[in-house]
């Protein structure tokens, strides 16, 4: 030790000055297992293509020295968070990128097609319903009256990618059931058929969890987190011309929007 104080000062200083380098030298320092773990997939998916497979729990647990459980919650946001598939039976894999749809007034056919995917649809039911007190005034007709209901599982390339179901005034739209077989679209039966086009709409985005014969349909786990979309369509006069309700996978599907101040 020396006898001058300001030695010692500048010693602390010279120390105190190298530590911030040192920190920067040691990214892994102080960072928590699971924190690396999961910065260690998310640089997989970055870095390999889709479909690659993701190391067994018990590999990725002896190599960040963790426990299973811990392994499990990582690979578990990364497939909430749609960076990662988990398919039964096979495996944890690099997932697809996510579909990126702007958000406008087209029909889901026009939608895939514009990103470059083959849009096809699976009948899963339809039918005649009564309006109940909800549906009637989205419709603009009386409680009790048929409704044509369209309920139909949306594919893209082949892949599950949303369950929408749609509902239309059976009195506006006579035969649609019959007609709706004949066309690419609901929009272009609506168009070619009856001469109406949606002109404008009110659509809600809300998330929720899928239910058990949601996930099932759409090839996803359980209780995954889903976009909700509920579009309230009308014509060029104002009328209503459906209503839809759509669950999209939230591992596989995003919405995108220009925004512009209002004037």
């Amino acid at each position: 030790m020396t006898s001058d104080g300001g030695s010692t000062a500048q010693v602390n200083d010279a120390q105190a000055k190298s530590l911030p380098t040192q920190v920067a030298a040691d990214p892994t320092a102080r960072v928590p297992k699971y924190y690396g773990l999961k910065r260690h997939l998310l640089q997989l998916t970055e870095t390999q293509p889709a479909g690659t497979p993701v190391p067994p729990e018990r590999a990725l647990a002896a190599q960040f020295d963790t426990s299973r459980t811990t392994v499990r919650q990582a690979l578990q946001e990364l497939v909430v968070e749609g960076r990662l598939e988990r398919i039964q039976g096979k495996g944890t894999f690099v997932a697809k990128p996510k579909v990126a749809q702007a958000l406008q007034l087209t029909s889901y056919t026009e939608d895939m097609r514009a990103q470059g995917l083959e849009p096809t649809s699976r009948l899963i039911e339809i039918g005649y319903i009564g309006a109940d007190e909800h549906l009637a005034p989205l419709l603009d007709i009386k409680p009790g009256s048929r409704v044509l209901r369209i309920e139909r599982l949306r594919l893209a390339n082949g892949d599950p990618m949303a369950i929408e179901v749609a509902h239309l005034s059976a009195k506006r739209f006579p035969a649609l059931r019959r007609n709706l077989a004949k066309h690419d679209s609901l929009y272009a039966a609506l168009r070619e058929v009856y001469g109406v086009t949606v002109a404008e709409a009110e659509e809600t985005i809300e998330t929720t969890l899928a239910t058990p014969r949601e996930a099932g349909l759409l090839g996803s786990d359980l209780g995954l987190p889903m976009l909700q979309l509920s579009r309230h369509s009308f014509d060029a006069d104002g009328a209503p011309v459906e209503w839809v309700r759509s669950i999209y996978r939230g591992d596989r599907y995003k919405f995108t929007t220009r925004l512009k101040r209002p004037e």
